[in-house]
């Protein structure tokens, strides 16, 4: 079965063109406001649909579908790492950023917000060599 990173991707590049446009907005504009919220929505879209496609790579490693389904997010990375879909210090940098999500996803005040923006460039390039990992395990 094939792994169909589209929206993954198409996400990725949504975030990296509202994090474009955040750079250049004033703080104190209502522009800055939307950037910075579809900067985070995206981020959190991303998070979720990552885990998704890696449990579809990971699936031909396992002795059932169901084995893989009950994975959390930190064995799914931690056994893309195993198998070599991504490495480890990729693998850490990913739990980085759900713990980030998670340790602030009740407070989606400025504070969420200012520290998720300090991770995007990173997250940004890790997103697009993710989609482009889980393309290379479809071959």
């Amino acid at each position: 079965m094939e792994i169909d990173t589209l929206y993954l991707k198409r996400c990725t590049n949504t975030l990296e063109k509202a994090y474009s446009l955040l750079q250049k907005a004033n703080k104190e504009e209502i522009d800055y406001d939307m950037y910075r919220s579809a900067c985070i929505k995206e981020f959190e879209i991303i998070i979720e649909q990552s885990g998704k496609l890696l449990k579809k790579a990971l699936k031909p490693y396992f002795h059932s579908s169901k084995a893989v389904d009950v994975l959390v997010f930190k064995d799914v990375f931690r056994n893309a790492v195993l198998h070599a879909i991504i490495d480890a210090d990729t693998c850490e940098r990913w739990l980085t950023y759900r713990d980030n999500r998670n340790s602030t996803a009740h407070d989606y005040g400025l504070g969420f917000a200012e520290d998720t923006l300090l991770l995007l460039p990173q997250f940004i390039s890790d997103a697009k060599a993710l989609a482009t990992a889980i393309d290379k395990s479809n071959q």
